[in-house]
């Protein structure tokens, strides 16, 4: 399927990664953000489910074993050409997930990865949706990121 013009929409997962007060985050590649920083992610296979999906993108990009705790949020994001029409859509599954171990390093899917600290995040180039995500998924699901010991407060 074309991720252009696509004939219905594709399903995608990305990862909120908080250890020690830190955010994992990983420098797009392709298309869409191409060369900003985001959380990582990325389409579905067919005959993966969602967490599958999240611990392998999770992987292939930043080359750390996760655990998914929580789904945070379902959205689409949907972009037009000049002409409106739907030039890409996501389905976009954000989960909450939990640093289970090995070394950051950019994998096959991002030239770059690495874990930057919560206060840091007007230091690079970020979406400001991304930005705003991060700071709402940190009020929001305070008490999950205090009892897997993500945060300290």
């Amino acid at each position: 399927m074309s991720r252009e013009y696509p004939k219905h929409p594709i399903p995608g997962v990305a990862a909120t990664i908080i250890h020690d007060n830190n955010i994992l985050l990983a420098l797009r590649g392709k298309p869409p953000s191409k060369g900003m920083w985001g959380l990582p992610g990325g389409v579905v296979e067919v005959g993966e489910t969602l967490e599958e999906a999240v611990i392998r993108e999770v992987k292939e990009e930043t080359s750390i074993d996760v655990e998914p705790i929580e789904l945070i949020t379902i959205f689409d994001t949907i972009r037009k050409d000049e002409e409106g029409k739907v030039k890409t859509h996501y389905i976009l599954f954000e989960y909450l997930c939990r640093y289970i171990g090995g070394q950051v390093k950019a994998a096959s899917d991002a030239p770059d990865a690495r874990w930057l600290s919560l206060d840091a995040l007007d230091s690079i180039d970020i979406m400001p949706s991304t930005r705003r995500f991060i700071q709402k998924t940190l009020e929001t699901h305070r008490k999950a990121l205090v009892n897997y010991q993500m945060v300290k407060y």
